[in-house]
């Protein structure tokens, strides 16, 4: 049985500096460690799903955050220094945090019976919180790789690791993949 690795929103609107909801340079910093990651993984044959962020004009959501990831414009797009990942990935477009709400991405996921889920991207305390619930709320075992998470806010990036490790029982591990403690 093979990982599934869920890599969440690495879009132009969070990554880009010009993208319209920039998370800052902690974004660009886990592109390189994301990509060892995903060459390791897709080397023992590893699925590969790349979330993407997947909004309407006019979205609920703005109410809360800027205009960002319209479908079409440029800030939905996956960024480029994972796009060759991104196509041998399958692709779960989603309008809201977690990658399961309003998706088919429970269904595919049974469907491989991964051995662990690992989820890197951003944002940290938003949707990869959120997707890392629903995982465990399905029972999945769950591997969040420090290195390669990312957010606006490092007080909430810390929170973040630390709700999901003590409160929703996913382990926290380094790039190298020894045990990693939250921030």
């Amino acid at each position: 049985m093979a990982n599934a690795v869920i890599v969440v929103d690495m879009q132009k609107g969070f990554i880009d500096p010009q993208g319209s909801l920039y998370i800052g340079e902690t974004g660009r910093r886990i592109i390189e460690p994301i990509k060892k990651l995903l060459g390791r993984e897709l080397a023992k044959g590893s699925k590969i799903f790349f979330t993407q962020d997947t909004h309407v004009e006019n979205d609920k959501e703005f109410q809360m955050f800027t205009p960002h990831c319209i479908k079409g414009t440029p800030d939905h797009e996956i960024i480029p220094e994972l796009q060759p990942y991104a196509a041998k990935a399958e692709r779960v477009e989603k309008n809201r945090y977690s990658a399961f709400f309003n998706t088919d991405f429970e269904k595919r996921l049974a469907e491989i019976k991964p051995e662990k889920v690992i989820v890197v991207g951003d944002c940290t305390d938003i949707c990869v919180m959120h997707t890392v619930a629903d995982l465990r709320n399905r029972d999945y075992p769950v591997e969040v790789v420090t290195d390669c998470v990312a957010t606006f806010d490092p007080e909430a990036h810390g929170y973040a690791l630390q709700h999901m490790q003590k409160i929703l029982g996913a382990k926290l591990v380094s790039l190298d993949g020894r045990e990693a403690k939250a921030a």
